[in-house]
């Protein structure tokens, strides 16, 4: 048995920092975390070229999407980081929540030939979302489609880079 330091979220969360930095890397974009996180903003991503175009991204894991209903992903989220998101501001910024199995065994795998990390993530702006006043959380509702791989990042930085996020 070992002594493990970090409890289960922890370990969910640096899945979900280690998932979007390889999708980053693989893109040959740049990956930093802001330090103290205070802005509900995990990682961000920069690009070269004009403008130098960037993604914030606040990071959340979960076993509990199950199936989507009529093409939707549910998730709470709390109200503070809802509040930070659904805000204007000069860096867009995105909910990328990492679905993982249900079983902590099943997360990720290494072997001599396959590092695996189980399941995909999945990207959703809150930029102009209306106040939800007195609420500890929020149900946001990802379309399934929003699956944030490499090319799906390539695309939201060229977005970022024409204003259009």
């Amino acid at each position: 048995m070992t002594d493990a330091l970090i409890t289960e979220p922890d370990q969910k969360e640096g899945l979900s920092v280690l998932y979007a930095r390889a999708l980053a890397t693989r893109a040959g974009f740049l990956a930093s975390v802001p330090e103290p996180d205070r802005d509900s903003v995990d990682l961000r991503i920069q690009a070269g070229g004009p403008r130098r175009p960037a993604l914030d991204l606040q990071l959340k894991a979960t076993v509990g999407f199950g199936e989507p209903q009529a093409g939707v992903l549910s998730f709470r989220l709390p109200i503070k980081n809802y509040n930070d998101l659904r805000i204007f501001t000069q860096t867009p910024r995105l909910l990328v929540v990492l679905d993982l199995p249900p079983y902590e065994s099943q997360w990720m795998t290494v072997t001599a030939e396959e590092l695996v990390l189980r399941r995909r993530a999945y990207w959703l702006s809150l930029q102009g979302r209306d106040e939800v006043p007195g609420q500890q959380s929020v149900t946001v509702r990802i379309p399934e489609h929003n699956v944030f791989d490499v090319e799906a990042l390539q695309v939201l930085i060229e977005q970022s880079r024409n204003g259009e996020i």
